[in-house]
């Protein structure tokens, strides 16, 4: 069992819980998920196609590109307080939304706890993975790390970021410190880039 493999059947149970009590959307590209300030804050998402960039506020630090099948804020508003985010949607989009409090009732309802819990848990390792990537590294191991999860992306994806943007906005290193470490990797024949996308990582040193 590959312990970092998304959680599709604990998805699929949660998703048919969840779609006869929702609000469905259909996007196209670079639209925020709601109009409305902060509702993503009380809502829980299910994404079925398509990936959403979420933004953390109120800083706009861009926290993770996200890929169906995906589902986000089972847990939004249990804390009072607690982080908000924004949803934007990277490429066209669909799924649906329902308010958190109602979709936690209808897990309880349906005894889909443990099915919840398993989603969480996958969504913390992501989580993790995050942080020992960015947090406490110098600024060239950000970038190899980013470069890295770049690359596990399918090509339709890294076709739409532009890769000086994304570490930018993901890691917050200056664009000049950016510009030249990428390159010097270009120049090393250790990444492939064309019109500014990843087009592929070929091998990265572990140190600049």
């Amino acid at each position: 069992m590959n312990r970092y493999a998304k959680p599709i059947s604990e998805f699929s149970r949660l998703e048919k819980c969840f779609s006869a009590h929702s609000t469905p959307f259909k996007l196209s590209a670079q639209l925020p998920l709601f109009e409305a300030r902060n509702e993503e804050n009380y809502c829980t998402v299910v994404l079925q196609s398509g990936s959403l960039s979420i933004y953390r506020q109120p800083d706009d630090l861009l926290f993770e590109i996200v890929a169906a099948p995906y589902i986000f804020g089972i847990n939004a508003g249990m804390m009072g307080c607690s982080t908000e985010y924004q949803l934007v949607t990277q490429s066209p989009c669909s799924g649906f939304y329902l308010p958190a409090a109602s979709a936690r009732n209808l897990i309880q309802q349906a005894g889909l706890w443990a099915d919840a819990f398993c989603w969480l848990s996958w969504h913390h390792r992501v989580m993790e993975i995050r942080d020992k990537q960015l947090v406490g590294n110098n600024s060239y191991s950000q970038i190899r790390a980013t470069l890295l999860n770049m690359a596990q992306w399918d090509e339709t994806l890294r076709m739409r970021i532009g890769v000086m943007s994304y570490i930018q906005r993901r890691t917050r290193i200056s664009r000049s410190v950016v510009a030249e470490v990428l390159a010097a990797l270009r120049q090393g024949k250790y990444i492939t880039m064309e019109r500014g996308k990843l087009v592929s990582v070929n091998r990265l040193p572990a140190e600049y």
